[in-house]
């Protein structure tokens, strides 16, 4: 049994700094308070659910950022599996109905308190352990490329590829990609790479920036320039998604993972085709990296 959401923040207003409150909503149907959350829908990854259950569940729209775990449980005999993000509010307003029937936006400290279960304290609890005011990057490994023997830089992608790359457009938004700045899209100057992003910067309307200093040969050229690049990319303000291909990312994750000192799985440094590390910043420095997996399968 999958389900997905998220600890709910905001700014408080009229603190100064980095102070944020986040959202605890009423469940009536089994009396406690809770994160806001729900099942995963069948065909559906568990990113999108998560902002759509904060949506049912809260009426407030979310962009989600660093991964804060998953908290396992029995239901029925089943096990239930619930990953959990941290949301930034996009805005939005409350109303009571069949799943919460109040809302309430706490100081940390206090919806830690007021939680019911211990699971979901936990996930306050990790919530707590960085700022929540984090900058996105979403690094992506091309979609699935024919191996045709032809020029390397004009491998289109196949069938299956362009059927991941039209899967990644959720995900991405799920990110808050596109919610800001127009110029949020950026691919390395290969084919697959740019037909990879090709779906989303239909969807926003915008255009994507070629990247040739992250591709393969331009990071062999010059490793010292395609990491400032890719820095630079990782610090912008708003969300932003970066398409290279298997040479490049893993070689990225490894180098900030071991300058900012952040664990990961180093299974998933194979990056398959398709899969997305999430990089969460906060000044100027790396504070998560998560892996997705293709979001197709």
């Amino acid at each position: 049994m999958r389900a997905a959401g998220g600890v709910l923040w905001r700014p408080r207003a009229g603190e100064p700094g980095a102070a944020v409150e986040v959202a605890v909503v009423h469940r009536p149907r089994y009396d406690d308070w809770s994160l806001p959350k729900g099942h995963v829908d069948d065909g559906e990854h568990r990113v999108v659910s998560a902002v759509r259950e904060i949506v049912e569940e809260t009426g407030f729209s979310a962009a989600l950022g660093r991964h804060l775990g998953e908290t396992r449980y029995p239901v029925k005999g089943r096990e239930k599996v619930v990953d959990h993000w941290a949301a930034r509010s996009l805005g939005g307003e409350f109303a009571a109905n069949e799943e919460t029937d109040e809302l309430r936006w706490l100081p940390v400290a206090d919806a830690r308190a007021l939680l019911t279960h211990a699971s979901d304290a936990a996930v306050v609890d990790r919530f707590a352990t960085a700022p929540a005011d984090t900058t996105t990057l979403l690094l992506v490994r091309h979609a699935t490329a024919e191996h045709d023997g032809g020029d390397d830089a004009e491998r289109a992608l196949t069938s299956e590829g362009r059927d991941q790359a039209r899967a990644l457009v959720p995900l991405a938004l799920a990110f808050g990609v596109g919610t800001g700045s127009p110029d949020a899209l950026h691919a390395a100057d290969r084919l697959r790479c740019e037909q990879t992003v090709q779906p989303l910067a239909e969807h926003l309307g915008v255009a994507f920036t070629s990247e040739p200093g992250l591709s393969e040969p331009g990071w062999e050229h010059d490793e010292e320039g395609g990491l400032a690049r890719a820095a630079e990319l990782a610090t912008q303000p708003d969300p932003v998604l970066l398409c290279s291909q298997g040479g490049v990312v893993p070689t990225l994750v490894m180098t900030w993972a071991r300058a900012h000192r952040v664990r990961i799985d180093p299974r998933h440094l194979r990056t398959p085709t398709a899969s997305t590390w999430v990089v969460s910043s906060a000044g100027g420095r790396v504070v998560a990296l998560d892996h997705l997996p293709d979001p197709y399968a």
